[in-house]
């Protein structure tokens, strides 16, 4: 395997990023617009750090807004944080 090969069957796109549509004249726009590997609701530690430690402390909600994340709230662990990243966004987000 060379230095920049992505693991996987070399018959299969990545996954990481969708395709665009070349037919598409907004698609560099649309592109740009999608959140980073398509997460549009994910949680970071108030302490720093990596997110699985100290799961006991609060995390920093975050939700895209369509050209960056933006403060949602605080959740008291780490387990009420996955909750509010797993769950179903509302009318006025976009799908996940």
């Amino acid at each position: 395997m060379g230095k920049h090969s992505r693991p996987g069957p070399p018959n299969q796109p990545s996954r990481a990023i969708p395709g665009v549509d070349p037919d598409d004249r907004l698609a560099a726009y649309d592109k740009r617009r999608r959140p980073p590997l398509d997460v549009h609701r994910r949680h970071r530690p108030l302490h720093g750090g990596g997110g699985h430690l100290r799961p006991e402390e609060p995390r920093a909600l975050e939700k895209w807004n369509g050209f960056s994340y933006e403060p949602a709230g605080i959740a008291a662990n780490l387990a009420d944080a996955m909750q509010w990243v797993n769950e179903q966004p509302s009318a006025g987000e976009p799908a996940a």
